[in-house]
């Protein structure tokens, strides 16, 4: 909350002091268009936003008009790689660790769930793969290593976001999809995501990895946009607060 206050203050004061108008904008949009700062994608599309709060997919239909298709009932996925990150003793943030390591590790050495949820759900959960990953931790038998346990976890959730995004597009009849978020930096992830794009003739986009993570260029990109088509009357009053916990308006 704290670097939200700062933010929004020093945009107060820019926008007093130029007389320019205050847009307020709730960073979960700024990821949704974040692509936008670097290529068009043709409307609709959809979005899967993967980071340390968020795994959720949206239907996206113009720069203000979106539908929640599925989110995550536990741990995102992001949140998930810090975990596993810190049972490992990687540190943090786990994405990049973990990425590394399991460049390294065997795949095939550990089968860890995949949960799907109910037939034909958009939702995701991914603590039943993070107990997993710490009980088989917790054995720490011979044979056992950081690298094969890094790989197989990444392998899961990759597994399950390929699966599940793939699914959305499908089920809205749409050729389009975008990755943003954190963990959307992530280069194994990204070829999973290609090569299934490319076997199902779905186009894939990827935001360059410095507009994956929260930054202001995707925040100036949403309310430049919001700007231009006059939401509430084209501009927020001095006296907007911040919020920690805002849900995107859908459609």
């Amino acid at each position: 909350m704290s670097s939200l206050l700062v933010g929004l203050n020093v945009a107060k004061g820019l926008a007093y002091a130029g007389g320019i108008p205050l847009i307020g904008v709730n960073h979960l949009e700024g990821h949704l268009l974040a692509i936008f700062l670097q290529e068009e994608v043709v409307f609709p599309y959809v979005s899967l936003g993967i980071s340390g709060g968020h795994t959720e997919l949206y239907r996206v239909d113009d720069f203000i008009t979106y539908t929640l298709l599925g989110r995550t009932r536990d741990d995102a996925a992001g949140e998930s790689f810090d975990k596993v990150a810190r049972m490992l003793n990687l540190g943090y943030p786990g994405g990049p660790p973990i990425e590394r390591l399991a460049a390294k590790g065997d795949v095939s050495a550990h089968r860890f769930p995949r949960s799907l949820l109910e037939p034909g759900s958009l939702d995701f959960s991914f603590s039943g793969l993070k107990t997993a990953v710490r009980h088989k931790v917790e054995q720490s038998g011979p044979g056992l290593t950081a690298e094969d346990v890094a790989a197989c976890f990444q392998d899961a959730v990759i597994d399950v976001l390929v699966r599940k995004a793939f699914m959305a597009c499908e089920r809205e009849g749409i050729q389009n999809l975008v990755m943003t978020g954190g963990v959307a930096a992530n280069g194994a992830l990204r070829r999973a995501m290609q090569a299934e794009g490319e076997r199902r003739g779905v186009q894939v986009f990827f935001p360059e990895p410095v507009f994956c993570t929260d930054n202001a260029a995707m925040i100036a990109c949403a309310g430049y946009h919001r700007y231009l088509r006059g939401d509430r009357q084209g501009a927020d009053p001095l006296s907007l607060d911040a919020s920690a916990s805002l849900s995107i308006p859908t459609a």
